[in-house]
């Protein structure tokens, strides 16, 4: 891997942006980190360090930094399909659709996969034998909850074409409408009592931060202190005299959540942030030509969905050695927790890091390339699959792989999915996704 990674260091084009390739790892390492730190394990469950020690909520206006990622994939976003576009045959823009699609979401949906099915069949042996009790059934439960981000990513791609549109039209007033609507919908939850239509800012908030990506895309961001002291001083305002919560990720136990659904609060905590990392911009991109520096993104980039996936598992790994070798898990938050936190990490980045040796090779891109396809039928074959595997992956994010054998099922848009139905709705759309998007000679569809 080491003489590949130099090589695409080398080839990297003078007109890439590594500081994006930097922000998509860094985003995808903080969560991470994040997540190993505040989990509070005890032999009786799991805790968040969060709700333990409410003085450290003021840290998630720092690292909960998912936002950065999907404004990260707003702007790749944007380059990938204009590129197709410019490469499509005579016909119609939909023709470029399912390929866009294919090319997006392959790389992502491979070690998706791989990580289902993986833990599908440990989950199954393991209740077929009378186990998942205990930390094995929290585990069970929780190992697929990072998936909710991948459903979200997958939405995001989906919308790309329409919401491009939108931008090159209004620019920063199709910000403005999705912003506008989040708004909206926030005054209606919670000024008017109407149920159920929080679940709308699952759209408006991160599609407004993908559209911020577009902004940054074609150079429109130019005032990123402006952007970030508005939001920061906007999040501040709605947290201290609003009904928000002061922390950015979600907490037990809490009425209202920032995280799920997304609100305003964290629309205004994405624009702070999405200014400050623009400020960082210039100084960061000198440092980014150094060749080590570089070579270190490179690889890291290689693995960083890997690492992402498997992570949950690495930290409870660790504590399920932990408890095997009858070591004390202390209380959360004690002098002995803290004192602790370091071999913790340490362990559980070694595990990481074993875990990406081994299924790492399936974030690599396969060989062939999507190309624009002029089959009837292949653009709604392609939306199709990205709504099955949208859907897929948000209810397995949602059911996890606990109660596999007495039919557990969790509300997905008021219908009950169970893990078994989630992974067959995931793999079905990614099949069609594939089918539609190869284009005509590469087994895709053809004209008749």
């Amino acid at each position: 891997m080491g003489s590949s990674v130099r090589e695409l260091a080398v080839a990297t084009p003078v007109t890439r942006d590594r500081y994006v390739d930097l922000l998509r790892v860094a985003s995808l390492g903080a969560v991470v980190l994040g997540h190993w730190l505040m989990a509070a394990v005890t032999p009786d469950g799991v805790g968040n360090l969060l709700a333990v020690v409410p003085a450290l909520q003021p840290l998630t206006w720092l690292l909960q930094v998912m936002p950065v990622f999907f404004f990260v994939g707003g702007f790749s976003h944007a380059l990938s399909y204009r590129s197709l576009l410019r490469k499509r045959p005579e016909g119609s823009e939909d023709s470029v659709y399912p390929a866009f699609l294919r090319a997006r979401l392959q790389r992502l949906l491979r070690p998706t996969t791989v990580f289902v099915l993986v833990w599908g069949a440990a989950a199954l042996l393991v209740q077929l034998l009378g186990g998942g009790g205990g930390l094995t059934g929290v585990t069970l439960r929780m190992v697929t909850q990072p998936l909710w981000f991948i459903g979200i990513y997958l939405a995001m791609v989906a919308f790309t074409p329409p919401l491009l549109r939108l931008h090159e039209r209004y620019g920063w007033g199709a910000f403005a409408g999705l912003a506008g609507a989040a708004l909206a919908v926030d005054v209606l939850r919670f000024a008017a009592g109407v149920p159920y239509v929080e679940f709308l800012n699952f759209a408006f908030v991160w599609l407004a931060v993908h559209q911020l990506g577009f902004l940054r895309a074609d150079g429109r961001i130019r005032r990123p202190a402006l952007l970030a002291g508005a939001g920061l001083v906007t999040a501040i305002a709605v947290v201290a005299f609003g009904p928000y919560p002061l922390s950015m990720v979600g907490m037990p136990g809490e009425k209202v959540s920032n995280m799920a659904p997304p609100t305003l609060a964290l629309l205004c905590h994405g624009l702070w942030l999405v200014g400050a990392v623009e400020l960082l911009r210039a100084p960061v991109a000198r440092l980014l030509e150094r060749p080590r520096v570089w070579r270190t993104v490179v690889a890291a980039n290689g693995v960083a969905m890997t690492a992402f996936l498997w992570h949950l598992t690495a930290m409870f790994g660790v504590y399920g050695a932990l408890l095997a070798l009858d070591v004390e898990l202390p209380e959360p938050a004690s002098a002995a927790w803290w004192a602790q936190v370091p071999l913790r990490l340490v362990l559980a980045a070694a595990l990481t890091a074993g875990l990406v040796a081994a299924f790492r090779t399936f974030e690599r891109p396969v060989s062939g390339t999507s190309r624009p396809s002029t089959a009837p039928g292949a653009g709604p074959l392609a939306a199709l699959g990205a709504t099955l595997c949208l859907l897929g992956v948000l209810g397995l994010s949602m059911v996890g792989f606990d109660g596999l054998l007495d039919g557990r099922t969790a509300l997905l848009i008021a219908i009950p999915v169970s893990a078994p139905a989630a992974v067959a709705m995931t793999l079905g759309g990614w099949l069609l996704v594939e089918r539609a998007g190869r284009g005509p000679g590469r087994g895709g569809l053809q004209r008749p």
